[in-house]
């Protein structure tokens, strides 16, 4: 079909160069595309433009969560197999992550201290996945321990996730009035929606019904801009605030 006496097919081979260029690939790309406009259009698509698209992540998610329902314990399932058969410390970070993803929470914390006694005893994205699992397991002291380790050693590193973790943790070993300090600071410094939801949620249960307010109202202006694809992204967090603000009532 003809647009403005050019043929559709030399716009698309039109548009695949600007993202050849854009994105920096290789300059051949524009021969193929100009001497070819159609069938290098759908031979650029399939092997540059798709696997890097949004469409394409999207349509990987999909597929694993897919593979998770029929099959959930296929991780931890190989994940043990092949601890057993190596028991190196890569391989029991995977069991320790699997375990931690299919509930857990108390053998996937003693398998990464396990990793811990190693060549990787300062390794920060251990202690994270460490305290994940403490504080999953309610073990919020040995939680605190590693993520006050983490940020002495490197305050950058997962900065958000830390404090939030970190917050979730004194809440839970009583040090209420630290985790209140915590929380403030993550929402002056980061003032997204995790931490806004996080601390919403510690507010309601410690009976700050000022402070659970005021971040409620800054969550719902939040998700009334969401789409279907947010909102199910964040699912587990909004239920957790529902029962949160249920248990006020």
């Amino acid at each position: 079909m003809p647009i403005l006496g050019i043929g559709l097919h030399v716009l698309v081979a039109i548009y695949f160069a600007i993202h050849v260029i854009r994105t920096g690939q290789q300059m051949y790309w524009l021969f193929v595309l100009f001497s070819f406009p159609l069938l290098g259009s759908i031979v650029y698509f399939v092997a540059i433009y798709l696997p890097n698209s949004r469409l394409e992540h999207g349509a990987r998610k999909m597929v694993i969560a897919a593979a998770k329902s029929l099959d959930p314990s296929r991780e931890l399932r190989e994940a043990r197999e092949a601890f057993s058969y190596t028991p190196s410390a890569q391989n029991q970070m995977r069991l320790a992550k699997a375990l931690l993803e299919a509930g857990d929470a108390e053998e996937a914390a003693n398998n990464y201290e396990a990793c811990l006694t190693g060549p990787f005893a300062s390794d920060n994205e251990i202690k994270f996945c460490a305290a994940r699992a403490f504080v999953e397991s309610a073990r919020y002291t040995r939680a605190v321990l590693h993520l006050e380790e983490v940020r002495q050693a490197n305050p950058s590193f997962r900065a958000e996730q830390i404090s939030i973790l970190l917050a979730r943790a004194l809440a839970g070993a009583q040090r209420h009035d630290e985790a209140n300090t915590v929380f403030d600071e993550a929402l002056k410094q980061f003032g997204s929606f995790d931490v806004k939801s996080e601390y919403a949620i510690w507010a309601l249960s410690t009976g700050r019904q000022q402070l659970a307010q005021s971040l409620l109202a800054d969550i719902e202006q939040i998700t009334q801009r969401w789409n279907r694809h947010s909102r199910d992204v964040h699912g587990t967090t909004l239920k957790r605030i529902d029962a949160a603000k249920a248990l006020t009532k």
